[in-house]
This record gives C-alpha cells, structure tokens and sequence, in this order.
C-alpha cells in the first residue's frame, strides 16, 4: 500500500504551525487589566467611618441583571473587611435582617421606590436604618454594567485555535450620611479584562468585583 506524502508547501505549514503554536500558547495566560478610577470626596474625613461605620444597603443594578445585585454586595463586602480591618462593616444580609427584625420592611420598599424616581434616600428613613443598624453611615452599589464577550484571534485551517476574552464591569459607590441625609464620598469604576485563551474559560463576576472593590476601597479615606 502506497502512503500519500504531504505536498512540500503543506509540510512547512505544518511545521510552522507546530513551532508557533507553544509560544501562542503561553502568551495566552497574561490577561491585561485596563481600569478608570473616579471619585469625588464631599464631606468624607479618614476619621468619619471608623468612628461612625458602615452599613451596605440594597444595591441597584441596570435592567436584566438583578439577579447580581446580591453577589456584587457579597464580594464587594469581603473585599471591604480583609482591607479596612480597622472599619465596623455591617453586610447587606446583616442589614436586611435588623430591617426586617425592626419591623421596618414596608419602608425599606418604599425608600428604594422613591429612590427610582428621585435618586435620593429619604432622610427619616436613613435614620431609622442607622438606629437598627448602629451605624452612622450607609453604602449603596449600583451595578451599572457587566459584559462577556469573545473574538477570534487566530485558528489553523479554519479550526478556532484561540479567542481572546474580554470582561467589562461598571461599578458606582455612594457613601450617605444618616444625620443630615448627604451623600459624603461617592466613586465610580470601570474594569476591563482581557486575555486569549484555548478554552472556554472568561473572568468570573465574583472576580470582576474583588478587583473593581479593590480599586475603590483603596480611595476610601
């Protein structure tokens, strides 16, 4: 039985795709990170949330993505405690608990929906939350974006060898004031990550938001 050999030409496509495929492989595992932080400090000194501490409140989230407001507040949380040790930090589980145990739900609601509208938190109500809650201030996120997204980069005989990942988190933080109803430190944050991969992994939201927290918690005074 006679064995076709490979054209020349084939061979070198071969062999060059052999060579360049292990150096491909390797530059997959460097994701590149592009952030843009702002904030803006009104009424905020680095001694108010130590003596006064904080206590996180139901985030907001862009329309279709609700489900993630519990996660955002969870991770963004853990991040806040293992890098301010020094703060009191009332989670949003612990925070809807003392609102519910004060008989205080009905309320709540009713903040939020007038929040909606009017972008303000009632200020009655921001002192009855720090009353339950014992803490002066109050943190509220706002989700205002997350994407996945993917594109091909480079493929042997019309075969998908690597695609690169590309992840977008937008994140708002509003610091409020319980005893006069002012909003005294707010930031925003916009991640991107990017990386080429073989495989059908992509930046988890849970990390998105560690290093999206990480970044605004850093300018917190």
């Amino acid at each position: 039985m006679s064995l076709i050999r490979p054209s020349r030409h084939l061979r070198r496509m071969l062999l060059a795709t052999g060579l360049a495929l292990p150096l491909l492989l390797s530059a997959c595992a460097t994701p590149q990170v592009h952030s843009s932080t702002q904030v803006r400090e009104i009424h905020l000194t680095s001694g108010d949330l130590k003596r006064g501490g904080i206590a996180f409140v139901t985030p907001s989230s862009a329309t279709g993505q609700e489900e993630d407001k519990q996660p955002l507040a969870l991770a963004f949380t853990e991040v806040l405690k293992q890098t301010r040790p020094d703060l009191r930090i009332m989670s949003l589980s612990e925070t809807l608990s003392a609102v519910n145990g004060a008989g205080l739900a009905d309320a709540y609601r009713r903040m939020f929906e007038d929040y909606r509208l009017t972008g303000l938190f009632d200020r009655n109500m921001l002192q009855k939350l720090a009353r339950v809650t014992g803490m002066r201030y109050l943190a509220q996120l706002k989700l205002v974006g997350f994407q996945q997204d993917s594109k091909d980069r480079w493929g042997i005989f019309g075969l998908r060898v690597i695609e690169t990942k590309i992840t977008v988190l937008r994140l708002f933080l509003q610091v409020w004031d319980s005893r006069d109803g002012a909003v005294v430190w707010e930031g925003s944050e916009e991640m991107t990550f990017s990386h080429d991969s073989t495989a059908e992994d992509a930046v988890t939201f849970k990390s998105a938001v560690e290093q999206s927290a990480g970044k605004l918690i850093s300018r917190l005074p």
